[in-house]
């Protein structure tokens, strides 16, 4: 397996011009700090962290909202386990008790359980996520369960990576495309960034042979002027996606305008429930009032997110900002840059 990876980092070493190449997915970043791919490639070839972590790009709004509607004694919030120490403007959930669930269905159960109170799921995560929420909400409406329901923070990939590839600010060449979220929509929705914008992608696994097959692939299309979408994780990705999950998902849902914590809003990026589920949002149910958020101090996860800083650049990396005292959520989620650059350090010829 060594001899594999020093064959295809000789072969990127071969291209000699200048790159920014983005990993999308928040697993990426980690697998990739994980393995020490950054400081493996040469230096002309830069990897940049994008905006593939959910909890991070979850805006600041939606946590002081789930805050203030915990204290309603009738409902109990419920969420995965890696959004409770996201920083809120005034607080963090983890400070109003919600209770840990490893699936919308446990919500759900919890919901049948407890028909005294009002269950509430945090719906936060890209296109991998948002289907067995749908499929849950479905199940919910079939069972008559009236007191399920679900604040839809959803956000959907394909949009932000049309704003990162259109914005003036971000130089980037290529995109590592995730592979757990293509599994779902396939590799076609990423065709405008070849055909629209002359950029390769290549969606990849998470070991660091597919990682660095997927590198390849991006710097032989830019040397050779051909962008295209590749797809290196051919066992489980396939072009069309997985059509029943995007069914279930739009049968749901539909895409809606939405806010990504320290990038703002990006058309369609989001999900809003369909007329017909609309009693189970969360947000249109419960009315609460939120403080004006305000962005931590010093804080730079939003350019972290873009790819314009490394985590090392900000002022409070490893010092006030650290995985026991996040000041920003890219230092709280286990899939934030922050988070990989304090675990398993910066590459050789990052400098702070």
């Amino acid at each position: 397996m060594r001899h594999i990876a020093q064959e295809i980092i000789r072969a990127i070493s071969r291209f000699n011009a200048d790159v920014n190449l983005m990993e999308v997915c928040g697993t990426h970043t980690m697998a990739i700090a994980r393995s020490g791919i950054r400081g493996m490639v040469p230096e002309n070839v830069k990897l940049l962290s994008g905006p593939g972590c959910p909890v991070c790009v979850t805006p600041q709004e939606t946590i002081d909202y789930v805050i203030a509607l915990a204290q309603h004694e009738d409902v109990v919030i419920t969420t995965f386990g890696d959004m409770v120490r996201v920083p809120g403007t005034e607080s963090t959930l983890e400070q109003v008790a919600p209770k840990i669930v490893y699936s919308p269905l446990d919500a759900l159960t919890a919901a049948q359980e407890s028909p005294d109170k009002n269950i509430v799921f945090v719906g936060v995560g890209f296109e991998t996520t948002s289907p067995t929420v749908a499929a849950t909400v479905v199940l919910a409406q079939e069972r008559g369960v009236s007191n399920f329901f679900v604040v839809p923070a959803f956000k959907l990939i394909p949009p932000a990576l049309d704003f990162i590839a259109r914005s003036p600010k971000i130089n980037v060449h290529g995109f590592l495309l995730p592979g757990h979220v293509s599994t779902i929509i396939g590799s076609e929705p990423y065709k405008f960034l070849a055909q629209q914008y002359k950029l390769p992608g290549c969606v990849t696994g998470f070991e660091p042979i597919d990682i660095l097959q997927g590198i390849l692939s991006l710097v032989r299309q830019i040397a050779q002027n051909t962008p295209s979408i590749d797809i290196e994780y051919r066992k489980v990705v396939k072009p069309e996606g997985n059509k029943k999950a995007l069914e279930i998902l739009y049968d749901v849902f539909h895409a809606a305008d939405a806010r990504w914590r320290g990038i703002g809003m990006i058309k369609k990026s989001g999900l809003a429930f369909n007329k017909v589920f609309k009693q189970f949002d969360a947000t249109k149910r419960f009315s609460v009032d939120v403080p004006e958020p305000v962005e931590p101090k010093g804080c730079i996860c939003g350019k972290v997110l873009l790819g314009l800083n490394s985590p090392v650049d900000c002022k409070l990396f490893g010092t006030q900002c650290t995985p026991l005292t996040p000041v920003g959520p890219c230092m709280v989620s286990s899939e934030g840059s922050c988070a990989a650059y304090y675990k398993y350090g910066a590459p050789p010829h990052t400098t702070k």
